[in-house]
């Protein structure tokens, strides 16, 4: 009886999958890698809405579907993972697995599939590796962000997509691990938008418009790291990652500090060099008048009061006194004084 209930379930798994073909949308998220570890959750959350048929989950190294779930049929596990392996269901269409009493066999490749109706199936690969084998990989932020500790901090999930957008899902990366933890989803359900949180470090604002934002108070070194916001829509799966760095706050202060002491310092530096065109463009420009000058005597310009003699003092004699003394004649006032005289 408990060979014939096995095939049966292995013929569900081989056989559902071809019912959707036809007539029917075939999504794949992207891979994501796990750290063996006690307790450790196999994501497989289907980004729309509708009727959950069934969901699979397999290893590449085994034969046999590693458990199975139907609503109608309830749940069917490989031997070695029966009691050690149970279905989250966080909401109605959440295929995720939890793993207890891990060890080393448990590492692998893990498939998720998971059929709906009308939409068709999500399929989902995870990789479950030792903490030793994983390599610190190399990301290239979207977004920087710096904060001082004990500061508050919104993280906000900023990308143009294409399509109609159905399930946002932020998680904070381990570089070191190679691995990531969910933080909170977002889920478009059709009678509104639906919030799932999963870290209790910050708070997860979620509109209707699908806008997603993570708000930290009293921000810790432990904050600082990698943040991706995972898109969900019609047209693919698209991501955008924030680098958040954290300072302590009297780093941060001699940071603003610095930054002062460089502005006000380029500020002085550029003043001077003002002043000192200024009086190199006025130094120039009196050069340039001086050597007109000399160029062109006779355009320069003559002083009403220049004095002139009225007497020739070679041919006419003069008193010893009175040749060592210069006459000066107002030209403008005689020629005045002339005409009030033929006025008269």
């Amino acid at each position: 009886m408990v060979a014939v209930q096995k095939d049966y379930w292995y013929f569900l798994v081989l056989m559902m999958p071809l019912c959707f073909l036809k007539g029917s949308v075939q999504m794949k998220a992207p891979e994501s890698t796990v750290t063996l570890r006690e307790g450790m959750i196999l994501d497989c959350l289907c980004p729309w809405t509708g009727q959950l048929t069934m969901v699979s989950w397999t290893k590449k190294s085994l034969s046999q579907p590693v458990a199975i779930y139907h609503p109608q049929y309830g749940t069917n596990f490989e031997s070695s993972y029966d009691g050690r392996v149970e279905f989250v269901k966080t909401t109605q269409m959440d295929g995720s697995i939890s793993i207890s009493n891990v060890t080393e066999d448990d590492i692998g490749q893990y498939h998720c599939s998971l059929q709906t109706y009308p939409q068709g199936s999500w399929t989902k690969d995870t990789f479950v590796e030792k903490k030793a084998m994983t390599t610190p990989i190399s990301i290239q932020p979207d977004t920087k962000l710096v904060a001082a500790e004990n500061d508050n901090l919104t993280i906000k999930c900023d990308l143009v997509h294409n399509g109609e957008v159905l399930q946002v899902s932020i998680e904070k990366l381990n570089t070191e691990e190679g691995s990531s933890n969910i933080i909170a989803t977002c889920q478009m359900l059709d009678e509104g938008v639906e919030l799932n949180e999963y870290d209790s470090r910050g708070r997860v604002n979620c509109s209707d418009a699908m806008e997603v934002s993570l708000h930290l108070t009293s921000i810790i070194k432990e904050d600082a790291g990698f943040y991706r916001c995972n898109f969900s829509t019609d047209a693919g799966v698209q991501s955008t990652t924030v680098l958040l760095t954290t300072l302590p706050a009297q780093d941060l202060q001699g940071l603003h500090y610095m930054l002062y002491v460089y502005i006000g310092g380029g500020l002085v530096a550029v003043a001077f060099l003002m002043i000192l065109l200024v009086t190199w463009l006025n130094r120039m420009k009196r050069k340039r008048e001086d050597y007109r000058i000399k160029l062109h005597p006779a355009k320069r310009q003559r002083n009403p009061y220049d004095h002139g003699c009225v007497y020739d003092r070679m041919k006419k004699g003069t008193k010893s006194g009175a040749r060592d003394k210069e006459i000066y004649v107002n030209f403008q006032i005689v020629r005045a004084h002339k005409k009030q005289k033929q006025k008269r």
